[in-house]
């Protein structure tokens, strides 16, 4: 499997692209727009404008760090590489890179966003608040530099940034976002959403959600008209039941983060949306 995003992120989707390349041929919408309101690791994103199914990709999240980490690779690549390999890969970085990250909203964009960088790739299923690999003293079988290539990471931003003409960027609340969008955004254009999770989120995200928030993006996504949609969702009673209108499908993915397995999702699709006639992921359906 090719690698697109420099991060890792809890719940990251970059297994089912093969789905949304077949989807974008399916819905006619090769060449067209994808946007993704909770941007996370992007490997998605990434891969459909790469791989040049899509023309253009609109990223966004509201979370500040990871905010940063995209402007900084998509506006000052060489610099974030230049810290990558000057940067020592130690437990001293990692409590200096920690400590931007609870000052997060008096540091620059660059240093917050290599700071998320860091984090990222040397903590624990890659969770920014989370623990580092091998633990405070370092005795674990894996210890902080295990998914620290610096080699690599630098292809990956280098290569993000030669597409940066085709990338837009946003720093919104994901309702606000899709009220500003949709009125201009042309119709082979598709929103991909994908809000933290339900149960889970407030351990895995910097920014999670409680009932409300979910049914704000619930209504913000139910009034897109011209557009496509997806929505993705772990499976539990109350989104079911919030989505209840619509198609929806369950389907299982792999979770790293806190839980070892196989773990059941939901994935909603508006009404105007064709699924693929050959998934490369198995979807069954949920009612």
């Amino acid at each position: 499997m090719t690698y697109y995003s420099p991060l890792r992120y809890p719940g990251g989707k970059g297994k089912i692209s093969t789905f949304f390349s077949e989807l974008f041929t399916a819905n006619n919408l090769v060449g067209g727009t994808y946007i993704e309101p909770y941007v996370g690791g992007g490997s998605i994103a990434l891969y459909l404008l790469m791989n040049r199914i899509v023309n253009r990709i609109i990223i966004n999240d509201m979370d500040r760090s990871l905010f940063a980490f995209w402007h900084s690779v998509l506006n000052n690549s060489e610099e974030f590489c230049q810290l990558i390999t000057n940067t020592p890969v130690t437990m001293e970085t990692w409590h200096l890179q920690r400590e931007i990250q609870r000052n997060k909203a008096d540091v620059d964009l660059l240093s917050l966003g290599f700071s998320t960088f860091f984090l990222n790739r040397t903590n624990r299923s890659g969770i920014i608040k989370g623990g580092v690999i091998g633990g405070l003293n370092q005795t674990g079988n894996y210890l902080i530099d295990a998914r620290y290539n610096p080699d690599k990471l630098r292809e990956r931003i280098q290569a993000i940034a030669r597409f940066s003409n085709h990338i837009e960027l946003f720093n919104l609340d994901a309702v606000e976002l899709v009220n500003n969008l949709q009125n201009d955004l042309p119709n082979n254009s598709l929103f991909y959403f994908d809000p933290p999770y339900y149960v889970k989120g407030k351990g895995l995200y910097m920014n999670y959600y409680n009932d409300q928030d979910h049914l704000d993006i619930y209504n913000a996504i139910t009034q897109i008209e011209n557009q496509k949609w997806i929505v993705t969702y772990d499976k539990v009673d109350f989104i079911r039941d919030l989505y209840i209108n619509y198609r929806m499908f369950e389907y299982s993915l792999n979770y790293s983060a806190a839980t070892v397995g196989k773990g059941k999702e939901y994935m909603i699709l508006s009404d105007n949306c064709i699924l693929p006639p050959v998934s490369p992921i198995k979807l069954s359906h949920n009612q």
